[in-house]
Formats: structure tokens, C-alpha cells, sequence
């Protein structure tokens, strides 16, 4: 088996705020949108959904269970440019070796941005 992309896939409530977050806020680039589903784009080989559960026959989780993360280059000024944009980022953490944070979409799902590998560090 060889994967050419993989698709992470968010059946949502509140489906309207929670695209706007992805698009408006982290400026994630559009893949596809139609009606009640919207691809986001992260790199070549990755994409978020963001799902209307109205529409859809799964059903939202409301956040329970799922962090997605992203691995970014300056922690400091994503974390800072969140905390511009009133998203209230968590404080930056060493978490298994690399320095971390957190923020939660509209739906509830936890969002970690994390960078700069710090070495072997047990989490």
C-alpha cells in the first residue's frame, strides 16, 4: 500500500464558525468547498475537512478526543500572532522534547502547534 494523502475529516455543529476559523483565522489554503464540506490543504500530502453534521451521516464528537497538530517554524510568532487575534493560545510548554501550545476551534477540537526539537526529551 502506498498513501498519496492523507484527509483528517471534522463532522461539526457549529460548521459556519469552525470553517471560518480554519480559513479566516489560520489562513489555511482551500482545497474544495461546496455546500456543507470544505477541504483545507495543509501541504502536498495532507488535508483538513471541515464537515456540516447536518449534512453528513456521522455526527460531531464536539472535540472529544481529537488534537490535531501541526508542526510549525517559529512557535513565538505563531503563538503571538493567536494571541493578536484574541484565539487565547495556552503558554508555551517543553512537551516531549519540543516546545508547544494550544488553542481550540469553535467546535472544540484542540489544535497543537509545535517546533523547534529541542533533543531527547521524555514528555
Amino acid at each position: 500500500m502506498q498513501i498519496k494523502t492523507s484527509n483528517t475529516i471534522l463532522y461539526c455543529r457549529k460548521w459556519k464558525e469552525t470553517v471560518s476559523f480554519y480559513r479566516d483565522v489560520l489562513k489555511l489554503d482551500l482545497h474544495f468547498v461546496n455546500d456543507w464540506f470544505v477541504e483545507f490543504s495543509l501541504n502536498s500530502g495532507a488535508r483538513l475537512s471541515i464537515a456540516n453534521e447536518e449534512s453528513a451521516s456521522i455526527k460531531s464528537c464536539s472535540g472529544n478526543g481529537i488534537t490535531i497538530c501541526f508542526q510549525i517554524d517559529d512557535i513565538q510568532i505563531m503563538h503571538t500572532c493567536l494571541m493578536n487575534l484574541r484565539v487565547n493560545p495556552t503558554q508555551i510548554k517543553v512537551i516531549w522534547g519540543s516546545k508547544a501550545f494550544y488553542v481550540y476551534d469553535p467546535e472544540g477540537n484542540r489544535i497543537e502547534f509545535w517546533s523547534e526539537t529541542l533533543g531527547n526529551v521524555d514528555g
